[in-house]
Parts: C-alpha cells; structure tokens; sequence
C-alpha cells in the first residue's frame, strides 16, 4: 500500500526525514538536562527510534528496520553531532523543527497503522500501533529524561490526539478498502494539520470535571 502513493526510495526518504527531526527533539531536549554527548546520542536515537521499535516487537517484524538499515541508526548519530556544535541555532528554529516535527507525526501515525495491519492485526489494535510509533519515541525520551511525558501533561498542546486522529482515519480507510493512491495522503495531511493547529492555538485536552484539587503542574 505504500508504494501505491511513494516509491520505496521516497518513503525511505520520507523515514528518514522524520527520524531526523524527531532525533533534533530528543537531542534538544539532553542540552537543556545539561547531558553529555553520549547522553543527547541516546536521547535521540530513543526518540527517534523508540516508536518503530515498539511496533516492530510487538508485531513480530524482527529484526526492527532500526537494526536492519544503516540510515535509520546513523540519522539520529548526525542530528546529535548538529546539536552538539550549533545548538543556540537550533533553538532558535524550534517553530520549524515544530512543523517538521508535525510532518513526522502524521507519516509515521499511518505507516506504523499500515504496517500493524498488513503483520495481521485488527483495526483497532493495528491504529494503537499507529498511534504508539508517532508517540513512543518521544515518552521513551521523557521517561529517560526523568519528565512526565509530554502527552500526559495537561499543560502541552495536544500531540497524540492529532496522531490518534490519523492513525483511526488510516484504519477506516484500510476497512474500506480505500487506502491507496492519493487517499493516503488523507490522514497524513488531517493529523499534520491538528497538530499544527494545536500548536497555533494551544489546544490542550480537558482535566477531569469538577476538577477541586489545587494542585499545579510543575513547570
């Protein structure tokens, strides 16, 4: 199904673009920890592997891609050598990285549910999947980072419900027999936009109703 709208180097391309930003994030994320250099190289090979990897173990698809295709190991090995050397610059493209970020999240929440359906999976579970290779990475990331995780914190903009958004849109295309050519595109393109429009606007998930307690969030 995904040769039906990329060819299999341009999907490999795509791959790796989104490995790319995802591993930026991760990265990031150790220079602000004040990490070291072997520290920011795992934070970014887990953020932006972690998903994938996930997926691929559950699935039975092993060994993973990431220790099947150089590329996918060595990709987040660069973005941590960029970070090392230039991160003030960095840090003052976050918006960018942001919408790159987006772009990985909508392609990766269709070809995790793709691939989870095509190793057998039912809808439901193959779209979780979908779901856990947009957003395992960077929860994997956190967890290592000693955050709560991005997606659980009220006080972040919403970030897996554009990926559960278009990983449930794959698997309804996928039921329907409609998921190839330009239709693939679809849930791409509406989780890439959510998350845009979430950045935007500060879209956040709601906190419990009648919420009493007082508590705040950390910062």
């Amino acid at each position: 199904m995904l040769t039906d709208l990329f060819s299999p180097s341009v999907q490999h391309s795509l791959d790796i673009a989104g490995i790319f930003v995802f591993a930026i994030s991760g990265a990031l994320l150790a220079v602000r920890k004040n990490f070291d250099v072997f520290g920011m190289a795992v934070l970014a090979e887990v953020t932006a592997l972690g998903g994938g990897l996930i997926r691929d173990v559950i699935i039975g698809a092993v060994p993973p891609a990431a220790f099947t295709d150089l590329g996918y190991f060595l990709t987040p090995l660069l973005a941590t050598v960029i970070v090392f050397f230039l991160h003030p610059e960095v840090e003052r493209i976050t918006k960018a990285v942001g919408v790159f970020d987006a772009a990985g999240l909508g392609l990766f929440c269709v070809t995790g549910t793709v691939k989870a359906y095509g190793h057998g999976l039912g809808l439901v579970f193959a779209a979780t999947l979908g779901l856990a290779t947009a957003v395992g990475g960077g929860v994997l990331r956190d967890i290592l980072a000693h955050e709560v995780p991005s997606l659980l914190r009220w006080d972040r903009d919403l970030y897996a419900v554009p990926a559960m958004v278009g990983a449930a849109l794959a698997a309804l295309l996928l039921r329907f027999g409609a998921l190839d050519g330009l239709a693939y595109a679809v849930p791409v393109v509406t989780a890439f936009v959510l998350r845009l429009l979430a950045m935007r606007f500060h879209w956040r998930a709601p906190r419990a109703w009648h919420r009493r307690s007082a508590a705040t969030e950390e910062a």
